[in-house]
């Protein structure tokens, strides 16, 4: 399992023309911050790797703490700023690029496996009482994001 995980300032997911998802890193004037976190799911992933990933994308330092500049020091978690998190199902994370020029999927978990998994990271992250949000699992979708930074980093489970 890997997961992309952005600082944003805000992000979005369209789906047909329609907003079906969207975080606000000032929605309320608090400054607590937004993530913004493509996730792939592997077709060999442990029972355990989407806690792993959920534990990360929660509990990483990447965003500034309240009131303190974008600029600044990341001494804070999404957890520990209550920061809203923007969850997109990216299969494309576990596409194998070694060989040739063309990438292949088959590392990547089945949809229906994949769309569960990610359930379960959804789930995990608001009983931590964080407000998620999420695009539609196979559609075609715009994201769009302003990051705030950029600082991305990439998370592996294993």
């Amino acid at each position: 399992m890997r997961a992309v995980v952005s600082t944003v300032h805000e992000a979005s997911v369209t789906v047909d023309g329609v907003v079906v998802g969207a975080v606000d890193a000032d929605r309320d004037g608090s400054g607590r911050g937004a993530l913004l976190a493509l996730v792939g799911v592997g077709r060999h992933d442990g029972p355990d790797a989407w806690r792993t990933v959920a534990r990360k994308i929660a509990e990483l330092r990447i965003l500034p703490a309240r009131g303190e500049p974008w600029d600044g020091a990341r001494t804070a978690g999404a957890q520990d700023n209550g920061a809203e998190v923007l969850l997109v199902s990216q299969f494309t994370l576990m596409g194998a690029t070694a060989k040739g020029r063309r990438p292949s999927w088959s590392a990547a978990a089945p949809g229906p496996v994949a769309e569960e998994v990610l359930g379960w990271i959804v789930e995990d992250l608001r009983g931590r009482g964080l407000r998620v949000e999420t695009g539609v699992f196979g559609a075609m979708m715009d994201v769009r994001s302003t990051n705030a930074g950029p600082y991305t980093v990439v998370v592996d489970a294993e």
